[in-house]
C-alpha cells in the first residue's frame, strides 16, 4: 500500500535538502526557496510540475515503478533512499548491483560539473545511462536506444553506422576488445545474465563476432587514447579517464584533449556547435 503522507514528506525533505549546484543547475538571482523549486525537481525527473506537486500534497494517482525510478534519479538519491522511496510508493525496490540503472549520487555530482567536457556514465555492458552536453555533441544521444541495442558492443556488430565514429584503423582492435570484455562479464555474472543473453544474440547474428568469440581472448583493455571521426569537426584524439562505482558497476568516462593540440581546438568548436544545436 502507498504511504501518501510518508511519500509526500520524504519528497519535500529531499527537495529542500538539495541546492541547484548539487544537481548541475544555475542558482540564479532572487532565490527565496530553501532548496530546489518544485518545477526544478519536475524537470530533473522528466515529469510535469503539476504531477510532482500533487505527490507532495498527498494527491494524485499512485506513481508507477518507472515514475518512482525517475524521481529517485532526479533527486540524486542513494540506493538506500531509492529503496525507501519505492516502499513508500507501495512497490518492491529494484535489484541492486550490475543489473541496476540507478546512478549513484556521487557519479551524478561529478557529471553535473562536466558541462564543458565530453563525459558519459555507462554500465559494464556499455549501456549509456547519462551524458554531458558535450558528450552528446561528440557521440550523439546514445541514451535513446532500447533493448539489446542499448549496449555499444551489441551495436558494434549489428549496426554498421556505429563504426563510422571511430578511426578505421582501430576497428579490428575494438572488435576484439568488445568480444573479450563481454566474455569476461559473462564469466563473472553467469549463464543467466544479460551478458549471456547478448552473447547468444550476437552468436546468431554476426559472423565476425562468432569468429572472435571462438578465439577465447580475455583481458583486452581499452586504450587510454580514443580516436574519433566526427562528422562535423573531423578526426579527434582524446584521452579517456575512467571512474568506477563498484557498488553499481557503473563507469564514468571523461574525454579530454591535450591543451593546445588540434583536438583541443576541435573540442572547443564542438562545444559551440553543440550549444547551437540545443537551442
Amino acid at each position: 500500500m502507498i504511504d501518501r503522507a510518508g511519500l509526500a514528506e520524504f519528497l519535500r525533505r529531499r527537495r529542500e535538502s538539495l541546492q541547484p549546484e548539487d544537481v548541475g543547475l544555475p542558482r540564479g538571482r532572487r532565490r527565496r526557496t530553501s532548496g530546489l523549486r518544485r518545477e526544478e525537481v519536475a524537470s530533473l525527473c522528466h515529469m510535469s510540475t503539476d504531477y510532482y506537486a500533487r505527490l507532495e500534497r498527498e494527491r494524485g494517482p499512485r506513481p508507477s515503478e518507472q515514475m518512482i525510478a525517475s524521481i529517485a534519479q532526479g533527486l540524486h538519491l542513494s540506493l538506500d533512499e531509492r529503496d525507501h522511496l519505492f516502499r513508500l510508493a507501495g512497490h518492491n525496490p529494484p535489484a541492486r548491483g550490475a543489473v541496476s540503472d540507478h546512478i549513484g549520487p556521487g557519479l551524478l555530482r561529478i557529471l553535473d560539473r562536466l558541462a564543458d567536457t565530453p563525459a558519459e556514465i555507462v554500465t559494464e555492458l556499455g549501456e549509456t545511462l547519462r551524458q554531458s552536453p558535450l558528450g552528446v555533441a561528440l557521440t550523439g544521444d546514445t541514451t535513446r536506444y532500447s533493448g539489446p541495442a542499448r549496449s555499444r558492443g551489441y551495436r558494434w556488430f549489428t549496426d554498421p553506422s556505429t563504426r563510422e565514429l571511430y578511426a578505421p584503423e582501430d576497428h579490428a582492435f575494438l572488435s576484439r576488445m568488445y568480444v573479450s570484455g563481454l566474455r569476461g562479464i559473462l564469466t563473472l555474472r553467469g549463464p543467466d545474465s544479460r551478458a549471456a543473453y547478448l552473447a547468444d544474440l550476437l552468436l546468431g547474428q554476426s559472423e565476425e563476432f562468432r569468429t572472435l568469440w571462438n578465439e577465447h581472448e580475455i583481458g583486452i583493455r581499452p586504450s587510454t587514447v580514443k580516436r574519433f571521426v566526427h562528422p562535423e569537426v573531423g578526426a579527434l584524439e582524446l584521452n579517456c579517464q575512467t571512474l568506477l562505482d563498484p557498488e553499481q558497476a557503473h563507469l564514468l568516462l571523461v574525454y579530454t584533449a591535450v591543451p593546445g593540440s588540434e583536438s583541443h581546438d576541435k573540442l572547443q568548436l564542438l562545444s559551440v556547435i553543440g550549444a547551437l544545436a540545443s537551442h
